[in-house]
């Protein structure tokens, strides 16, 4: 480098670290993998960029600035296919401070390395890139940021960087995938109670007037349809944006307050579902949607449309506060796919009617079976409202509500749900039953079923299916056995554990599944880990977070995971929605977000960002007695043997780490 060069970047150095005593970060790396076949794959390089900063492109003219480069530490598991790409635009700008013409990026740059792997084994591809950014008055000091690929052909591809960041998609797509079918479901449910269904042939009838052509009929049909759709899409948008943060969401999922309201709101729902009173909306306000409709035309379908929403409100309207309460409790996508779902399945057989009117022969009359619908979703409203009350007593320790106590209220519900069904039991707005139909049959037995199902768990039984749904193992105070609750017994609470090296903290309201040993607090956990010479797994979960309840009921049950989280690991869980205040002298400043955390929730949350620039749950890593991740981590992945291979690829690397 010239002489001129290194005396403009060192007075620059000077100038910025200087100016205000900021520490400046305008480019934040993100890596990723793609799969290409035949043993093929690409590392994904993507520089984000700060407004007004540029990022200095690979091809640099000999005594200018430090260009962006791409270094790999050497190994026999792969090769370098080609150079590294540049995939984004870049320009061209005549550079003061260089005095020369420069390659610039700015908002975002993405780079592509192709590698041929040459190892059935998981390996990780390590290194670093170097950079340089400036704006129009400043530059920066060169930077490197490590990088870290793990490439595992054996299973789906999942890569973190140095970091920790995990881009396996395939655990977060399949739960919305879930979040989206449930609401679906409850627009269909939508559509079949008292105050929509008979609906339908009036609109139908709105759509089949007049002289217009039968293009023209289709085409009002679509957009009343599509209508609806945006309707609840665009509430689902709403409460999206007003959602958006970690934080937000943490506090909205944990919170007493909101938790209460919630509960309330369910109550509220279930209350008017079961006949108590109706939901309605002001009248001034459907009226004057439904002059709109009155005036003929395709912007009368889209008001004949919002008219089919506010007037089926009364109904919906408790669906719809429980999809969005649901869905604002986690991922701020969720109302948005929930509302779309739900207005799909909700407008879907109103437009198919209307685009062919003949079926609506063959539909079932309006009757005294429309109620029963509004009934028996008032059960399950009452059911799942508990939930809320469940998050409060979890996360404040009251121990109100033990794994006992809460099935024996679902118990009592769904029975009460089946009397219904058979007419034992009566409603306000109830007609009388006088036989019972087939399907209400099938009902009958399903809903028995379920409630047979759920008694066993009075006495320990895991209950896998539900396991989400429920308090945890670790909240059973009864068993019928003196092992661990849950289906297989191999590992029994008398089989020789090694000690742990000092008591746990929070060990009188923080507990461990089947016996488990283990801690709650980061640093006691590590310096058993060293004294024992074991590798650490990380936990971070909730106690709101049903995904870690499934996990621990479905795979952490399983007699080989159970054994090696045993014997083979210092388990330290980190419960990040834990609202226990920490004396003074645990506060944490953030290096986050600069915030001083006070609780053990947020205290571990920020950890979680911090070491993985992650803030899901469950989130599982193995890490070495520096904190440094082993193996890629994992999230939310009930195939046990995967569970294994990465329990055992966690030992394998500390082992080989350790000679």
């Amino acid at each position: 480098m010239k002489i001129k060069t290194i005396i403009s970047v060192f007075l620059l150095f000077i100038l910025v670290t200087s100016a205000n005593g900021q520490v400046l970060k305008p480019v934040q790396w993100n890596f990723s993998v793609e799969a290409l076949g035949n043993n093929e794959y690409d590392l994904v390089f993507v520089a984000s960029i700060d407004d007004k900063w540029h990022l200095y492109a690979q091809d640099i003219p000999e005594g200018g600035p430090i260009p962006t480069s791409f270094n790999f530490t050497d190994s026999e598991n792969y090769e370098l296919l080609e150079e590294t790409r540049e995939l984004s635009e870049s320009y061209e700008v005549h550079d003061q401070s260089f005095d020369m013409r420069l390659k610039l990026y700015s908002n975002e740059a993405v780079f592509k390395q192709k590698i041929k792997v040459l190892t059935d084994a998981p390996f990780s591809v390590d290194g670093y890139v170097e950079f340089m950014s400036c704006d129009d008055e400043r530059c920066l000091p060169p930077d490197e940021e490590e990088f870290n690929f793990t490439i595992n052909t054996e299973a789906s591809v999942a890569t973190i960087s140095e970091s920790g960041t995990e881009t396996d998609s395939k655990t977060g797509g399949s739960g919305m995938l879930g979040f989206f079918l449930i609401s679906m479901l409850t627009g269909f449910a939508g559509i079949l109670t008292p105050c929509v269904f008979p609906m339908i042939p009036m609109t139908v009838a709105f759509f089949s007037q007049g002289s217009g052509s039968r293009g023209q009929a289709i085409g009002k049909a679509l957009i009343f349809g599509l209508s609806i759709i945006l309707i609840y899409s665009s509430i689902g948008i709403i409460v999206s944006l007003t959602s958006a943060g970690a934080d937000f969401a943490n506090n909205l999922s944990t919170h007493w307050i909101p938790n209460t309201i919630f509960f309330l709101l369910f109550m509220l729902f279930a209350a008017s579902f079961l006949g108590m009173f109706e939901l309605v909306l002001p009248n001034k306000l459907v009226n004057k949607a439904d002059r709109q409709a009155d005036r003929g035309g395709y912007l009368a379908a889209f008001f004949m449309g919002l008219t089919t929403v506010l007037v089926s409100f009364s109904c919906t309207g408790p669906i719809v506060g429980a999809l969005l309460v649901e869905a604002a409790s986690g991922d701020v996508v969720k109302p948005t796919i929930g509302m779309f779902g739900f207005g799909l399945a909700f407008g879907l057989p109103f437009t198919l009617l209307a685009i062919f009117p003949s079926w609506l022969s063959k539909m079932p009359k309006s009757g005294g079976w429309l109620n029963s619908v509004k009934v028996v979703l008032g059960f399950i409203v009452l059911a799942f409202g508990m939930k809320f009350l469940l998050t409060i007593d979890a996360s404040y320790h009251l121990g109100i509500f033990s794994r006992e106590v809460y099935l024996a209220i679902w118990i009592v519900l769904f029975t009460l749900m089946g009397f219904y069904l058979l007419g034992k039991i009566k409603f306000a707005h109830d007609s009388d039953l006088n036989h019972i139909s087939v399907p209400r049959l099938v009902l009958v037995i399903a809903t028995f079923v379920f409630v047979i199902y759920l008694v066993p768990g009075l006495f320990g039984a895991p209950l896998k299916a539900i396991s989400g749904l429920i308090p945890s193992m670790d909240k059973q105070n009864f068993t019928l056995t003196s092992g661990p609750a849950s289906d297989n017994f191999a590992i029994s609470m008398n089989e020789p554990v090694q000690a742990l090296c000092e008591d746990p903290k929070y060990i009188d309201f923080l507990h461990l599944p089947y016996g488990l040993e283990g801690y709650f607090d980061y640093e006691q956990g590590m310096a058993c880990a060293r004294e024992l010479n074991k590798p650490v797994f990380l936990d971070f979960k909730g106690h709101a977070c049903s995904n870690c309840k499934e996990m621990e009921a479905r795979v952490w049950s399983d007699p080989k995971v159970l054994k090696r989280l045993r014997e083979e690991f210092v388990i330290i869980a980190l419960y990040v929605d834990d609202r226990t205040k920490l004396p003074e002298s645990e506060w944490v400043t953030s290096g986050v977000d600069g915030k001083v955390k006070k609780t053990i929730g947020k205290v571990n949350a920020d950890l979680q960002i911090d070491m993985f620039e992650v803030n899901s749950q469950p989130y599982y890593v193995i890490v070495d007695h520096e904190g440094n991740a082993l193996v890629e981590p994992m999230a939310h992945d009930l195939n046990v043997d995967r569970y294994v291979s990465f329990l055992d690829r966690g030992i394998a690397a500390f082992k080989q780490r350790s000679e």
